[in-house]
């Protein structure tokens, strides 16, 4: 059989037996709409959330100044030592002691606790809020939501690049599959390839569904060409199929290769700037952030969708996918192993 041939022949075989999974489907395709979902329209309208207040029972000027204060949620309790269990386990976000002046117990780690001091200053020093003037943003683009959708499909597309690729190759290896393959002229790089285009199969399918849901329903606007999108959406997949091939190259059990995964995904959920902006680092390890091939993603789908940014205007990142995209598959390549 011919290389080319056998290539496409795998990469079908490879479609047909992820279509056979349920489970696969649903992780690839239906949890990320959900994901979307609530947390799209959980932080869609924008309402700032109520301040949890902790009273104790005998604090009544306390309570008449915090009583009807805008944004501020009173809760009462007979003693001190339940008070501070609720403010420990997060129960409210801060505690009011009666003093002079008033005692404010926080933990000034939580950003909830901080703003709820300022309400509570605001609301105890009787200053008048309505002499300042609000203007809150709700421009398209500028909103929480518009930041945190591309990184929710950043986010997807490393997912199931990894753990579609990553854990059926070691799934296949556990099985014993791979060894039977030993005696096929097969090149391992037809096989490794075929993971690959399978992956691009569905890679249309998964961003249209996610992108139109997210400017049809959460209103996040597009401004992107579709020609650029789709280059980096395509630059972004490969390079995380990329190193699901890597991370799975070596492992022989589906457990393994499951504690492999998360090791290479974890540093990027918490410093790639999915939920939250990474330049909350210290600046010191910005540029190694920037090296991640997740944080390059999140920037390039913010700057191309929010910003209309062009292709030079990307390109730093592209050449962080690119390398995430070449490098991982060679090394793949050389470290893979049948059995």
């Amino acid at each position: 059989m011919l290389r080319g041939s056998a290539l496409l022949e795998l990469t079908r075989q490879r479609v047909l037996a992820f279509l056979r999974r349920p489970e696969a489907v649903f992780w690839v395709f239906a949890f990320p709409l959900v994901l979307a979902a609530v947390l799209g329209f959980a932080f869609k309208s924008g309402k700032a959330a109520s301040s949890r207040i902790a009273l104790l029972e005998e604090s009544s000027v306390l309570f008449e100044r915090l009583e009807g204060a805008p944004n501020v949620e009173l809760e009462l309790f007979s003693s001190r030592v339940q008070a501070e269990l609720a403010l420990r386990n997060g129960h409210v976000d801060v505690l009011v002691l009666e003093g002079e002046p008033p005692v404010l117990r926080l933990d000034a780690a939580r950003q909830e606790a901080e703003v709820a001091r300022l309400r509570v200053l605001v609301a105890i020093s009787e200053v008048e809020s309505d002499r300042l003037a609000l203007d809150e943003v709700t421009e398209r683009g500028s909103r929480y939501i518009d930041f945190l959708f591309p990184g929710l499909l950043g986010m997807n597309l490393m997912g199931t690049g990894l753990w579609a690729i990553g854990f059926a190759v070691a799934d296949m290896r556990q099985r014993k599959v791979l060894k039977r393959f030993l005696v096929t002229p097969m090149r391992r790089s037809s096989f490794l390839g075929s993971f690959l285009l399978a992956r691009l199969v569905f890679l249309v399918l998964e961003v249209v569904c996610l992108t139109l849901f997210a400017v049809w329903v959460l209103d996040v606007p597009f401004r992107a060409g579709l020609l650029q999108y789709a280059t980096l959406c395509l630059f972004g997949a490969i390079g995380f199929a990329g190193l699901g091939l890597l991370a799975a190259s070596r492992v022989k059990t589906t457990e393994g290769v499951s504690g492999m995964l998360n090791f290479v995904m974890m540093p990027m959920w918490l410093c790639s700037g999915v939920f939250f902006s990474y330049e909350r680092f210290p600046d010191a390890i910005h540029p190694v952030l920037r090296l991640l091939p997740l944080t390059a993603m999140n920037d390039a789908l913010r700057a191309t969708m929010l910003e209309g940014a062009g292709f030079g205007q990307i390109l730093p990142e592209l050449g962080v996918l690119l390398f995430w995209t070449v490098v991982p598959f060679f090394l793949a390549l050389k470290l893979f192993r049948w059995s």
